[in-house]
């Protein structure tokens, strides 16, 4: 199975990855780059973006690119850990993250995945572990990747 392109897997994009508007830039077999415009819905009480949008942004990024590797082999990836440090926060502007894989093995997948913002500032890390479990027989209909574990 060929990997789809960045604009392929974003027509796709459904679930919380829509809801938050997150934008896939490039995907690729040891990286995955990807935005995120700060709107006023995800942002917490006193106006920074919330913690929780790090970590689920973190781990769809993760998720998807541990998925396209190992769905060929019949298999297919769900989050096992995702633990998030927060660093500084980012109230304005886009939010980018890049994913980079730190280990592949036959179970677990590991990723660091850095946030920051316009500035290029790191803004919060996450660890993220993925599982790696042989697929269940309910393909989406469309064909298209599940959503973030």
């Amino acid at each position: 199975m060929p990997t789809p392109t960045a604009q392929q897997l974003n027509a796709a994009r459904r679930g919380l990855d829509g809801l938050l508007g997150l934008e896939l830039l490039e995907v690729g077999e040891s990286e995955v780059s990807a935005r995120l415009p700060v709107r006023e819905e995800i942002k917490q009480p006193a106006g920074l973006v919330h913690g929780g949008v790090y970590a689920a942004v973190a781990e769809s990024l993760a998720s998807l690119a541990t998925w396209l590797a190992v769905v060929g082999d019949g298999n297919t990836a769900v989050g096992l850990s995702n633990s998030t440090s927060f660093l500084r926060p980012i109230t304005e502007g886009t939010l980018h993250a890049l994913a980079t894989r730190l280990h592949c093995g036959r179970t677990t997948w590991v990723w660091d995945v850095r946030a920051f913002d316009d500035q290029d500032r790191t803004c919060a890390l996450t660890r993220v572990t993925i599982a790696v479990r042989p697929a269940r027989d309910q393909a989406r209909p469309d064909g298209g990747p599940p959503s973030a574990a």
